[in-house]
């Protein structure tokens, strides 16, 4: 089922959604499990499932450095399809420009689409960590809205080298991401929300934002989107503070902005257990916030662990 069926069937109910990350290599997909089964109780109807792009490693050869290229948490669409399976629930797969060319792409498509998977979230990715820009795959998309524009094309048949008539063509209800406080790389919010108009135009049917902190960002943000005619779901993002070092982490990495009342209540802790007591609060009273004002899901960045977002959704689910 879609993503905007659940929401339009939910009648104006917000739904819980979480986002987990694929194991490093070599570990038990239990450990997901683990993770995952506390928080079934509060009937999510769907799960997304990150994909990580290709890193380097380097392997000592008798003193001498080998440089290799490898993906740390493969499995996505195995994941996707297990965890379907196990809880009867629908997955999201996460699917990248970076790290992989049009056609394998168009073959993960394929994949997804024969294990009855409806939804995609289409995103560029991350610039690798040896690469001070993003840099395109060789063969591969340079931006989210060419992914896009693929899978629409998939929906209707055309495949990359052909047209194929057939019945059985996929019907992918595809997710972007949107920036509150804008991309990183986005000169303005503006110009921010013009690539986003473009993502829609070209076939996205809802936004996923980015975390961020502040609730009055959120609003001005689904305002300003309207206003340029954007009118699929904007579904808010949140992550919790775990550890004092996402004080200086999150805004380093994702170029947000925190509230000085919770730098003040992280800042005040004397350790990071207490440190999450506040992240927990602080969500809970965010999205409480965000319910009273009828968003249509309340999607929680769960980085592998659900103890934090459980306490936060017996709150409010």
């Amino acid at each position: 089922m879609k993503v905007t069926d659940h929401i339009e069937s939910s009648k104006g109910k917000t739904l819980f959604s979480f986002e987990i990350i694929p194991p490093v290599k070599g570990r038990s997909i239990q450990e997901l499990y683990d993770n995952i089964d506390p928080l079934m109780e509060f009937d999510p109807p769907f799960i997304d499932v990150t994909t990580s792009r290709e890193e380097y490693v380097y392997i000592d050869r008798e003193g001498l450095l080998d440089k290799k290229l490898t993906r740390m948490r493969p499995g996505t669409v195995g994941i996707c399809a297990s965890i379907k399976h196990k809880y009867d629930v629908d997955t999201v797969p996460h699917v990248l420009c970076g790290g992989f060319t049009k056609e394998e792409t168009e073959y993960l498509l394929v994949d997804c689409h024969y294990l009855g998977i409806d939804n995609v979230m289409a995103l560029r990715g991350d610039a690798m960590r040896e690469e001070k820009y993003f840099k395109p795959t060789k063969g591969g998309h340079p931006f989210a809205l060419d992914l896009v524009a693929q899978i629409q094309d998939l929906n209707c048949g055309k495949y990359l080298h052909e047209v194929i008539e057939t019945d059985d063509c996929s019907n992918f209800c595809i997710g972007v991401a949107g920036y509150p406080e804008k991309h990183l790389e986005a000169p303005s919010l503006k110009s921010d929300l013009i690539r986003l108009k473009e993502k829609v135009d070209a076939g996205a049917d809802y936004v996923v934002t980015q975390m961020f902190f502040d609730n009055q960002k959120y609003f001005e943000f689904v305002e300003a989107a309207k206003e340029m005619g954007i009118t699929v779901p904007i579904i808010p993002g949140i992550k919790p503070i775990a550890v004092k070092r996402h004080l200086q982490l999150l805004p380093q990495v994702f170029r947000i902005d925190l509230p000085q009342d919770l730098i003040d209540g992280v800042e005040a802790c004397k350790n990071n257990k207490d440190v999450r007591k506040v992240g927990i609060e602080w969500a809970i009273q965010q999205s409480k916030e965000l319910k009273a004002a009828g968003v249509p899901v309340l999607h929680y960045y769960s980085m592998g662990k659900s103890d934090n977002i459980k306490a936060i959704a017996k709150e409010l689910f």
